[in-house]
């Protein structure tokens, strides 16, 4: 679990790509429930058990969605497993710690250096996005960096769609 650890780490820190980790199918699996977890928690914060459920789905599917449509049209579905474990992993990552500044704002608390840090990292999951997108597709980073904003951006506005209450809290 440590190497896991470590390897997504590097894969954050645009060390390395999702090629760097297994093909394993199981990985797959257990990413997909920590991730799940992960964001429910950190919607729990401000909403409640089955809207944090909810959006932790969704937020899983979008994950899968984008990964397949990508790598499908890039005729590079071989990949999948491993771009979707690095993308699912790497967002897990995020996430957590996300946990702190999200806690913050949900008690009301409105502080610039929680904004700014809260800010980076989005910048910060847009960019590994783009930089796993750029690994596995072999393209330009301005192309991958584009499409992994574009990706981003979509994910905001369907959880914005199907969870109007998002936009409120915030």
């Amino acid at each position: 679990m440590f190497e896991l650890i470590k390897v997504l780490f590097e894969i954050c820190l645009f060390k390395k790509g999702p090629a760097s980790l297994p093909h394993s199918v199981w990985l797959l699996r257990i990413l997909l429930l920590i991730d799940a977890g992960v964001t429910v928690l950190l919607v729990s914060m401000s909403s409640n058990l089955l809207r944090a459920l909810s959006q932790a789905f969704v937020s899983v599917v979008l994950i899968l969605a984008f990964a397949w449509i990508t790598l499908a049209i890039a005729g590079k579905l071989a990949r999948f497993t491993q771009t979707t474990c690095a993308l699912l992993g790497t967002d897990t990552l995020i996430s957590f710690f996300a946990i702190p500044g999200t806690a913050t704002l949900a008690l009301g608390y409105f502080n610039v250096m929680v904004f700014l840090a809260m800010t980076g990292l989005i910048v910060w999951h847009w960019a590994i996005t783009g930089h796993i997108i750029r690994t596995a597709l072999g393209k330009s980073v301005a192309f991958c960096f584009g499409l992994a904003f574009l990706y981003i951006f979509t994910s905001y506005q369907v959880m914005a769609l199907l969870f109007p209450e998002i936009v409120v809290n915030q």
